[in-house]
């Protein structure tokens, strides 16, 4: 991936969703309008860290190309470079995956 022309801020990452399955285990295959947006993402960018409560810099526990799952709902949707993207902040990752 090209390097991206943008820099979150603090705590905050920006995601790539990866995508969603087309098919069901039963081989059915599902129409573009019925997926569901998928959970899953591979992170693009990361910001430089939170600060605690003395001020310190707590750098952040994902860094770029780590593949991540989030919730349904989590982050907000952006274009940045052509791309449709996620910038949400590293709490809402719930783990990373292998």
């Amino acid at each position: 991936m090209a390097k991206l022309k943008f820099r979150p801020l603090h705590d905050r990452i920006v995601v790539k969703r990866l995508d969603a399955e087309e098919k069901t285990a039963g081989g059915i295959i599902i129409p573009d309008t019925a997926k569901e947006k998928p959970s899953q993402g591979e992170v693009v960018a990361v910001g430089p860290g939170a600060r605690d409560e003395a001020g310190k810099l707590v750098p952040l526990d994902v860094k770029a190309g780590d593949k991540v799952l989030f919730g349904k709902w989590s982050g907000t949707e952006v274009k940045i470079d052509g791309q449709d993207l996620l910038i949400m902040k590293e709490s809402d990752v719930m783990g990373i995956v292998g």
